[in-house]
């Protein structure tokens, strides 16, 4: 059973004392549900920080939380610290300081908890360009590649909505004979 966010707020304030001197900023912690392909995540510019962690990674890999949560510390230690807010020296000498020898690891990919049923596709039928959405844009939106300025109607993205799924089998091992073939 994962801990509850209060009982993050007293891990955050036991590592903090352990390892920064309590000198990590006032952060936020919450569990997003979302997060398939992430462990944690520190959003900055807020007041406190955000981190947000999770749950679907640390209900198979509970080992992995403290070590995931100190990560996200080191972010905000370096931010409140430095202005840095990405992986580098400052960051890898504080991993070190904290025992942390990786600045990744591999939790794998979660499945989504819930899938959404009805997804978009956004193209440009000037240059092809595509993007996936999960709901229809509020307003016109045109191809940023044709024109990087703003809304352009001779650049304007179609929308098309997808409404059925399914694996095709076989897709994959047919296209790499047809590209050996050539």
């Amino acid at each position: 059973m994962l801990p509850s966010e209060a009982e993050l707020q007293l891990l955050f304030a036991s590592l903090n004392n352990r390892y920064f001197n309590g000198a990590v900023p006032d952060c936020r912690l919450a569990y997003n549900e979302r997060f398939s392909n992430s462990a944690g995540r520190i959003t900055y510019g807020r007041k406190p920080l955000l981190v947000e962690l999770s749950p679907k990674h640390f209900r198979k890999y509970p080992e992995a939380l403290e070590e995931t949560l100190l990560h996200e510390m080191v972010h905000a230690w370096c931010y409140d610290r430095f202005r840095d807010t990405g992986h580098g020296a400052n960051f890898r000498r504080k991993m070190r300081e904290c025992g942390l020898t990786s600045i990744y690891h591999d939790l794998g990919h979660m499945r989504p908890g819930k899938e959404s049923s009805r997804r978009y596709i956004l193209r440009c039928e000037s240059c092809g360009f595509e993007l996936l959405r999960r709901r229809i844009p509020s307003k016109l939106a045109s191809c940023r590649r044709c024109n990087h300025r703003r809304y352009d109607p001779r650049f304007q993205l179609t929308i098309h909505e997808i409404v059925e799924t399914r694996p095709v089998d076989g897709a994959l091992r047919q296209a790499a004979s047809a590209a050996r073939r050539r």
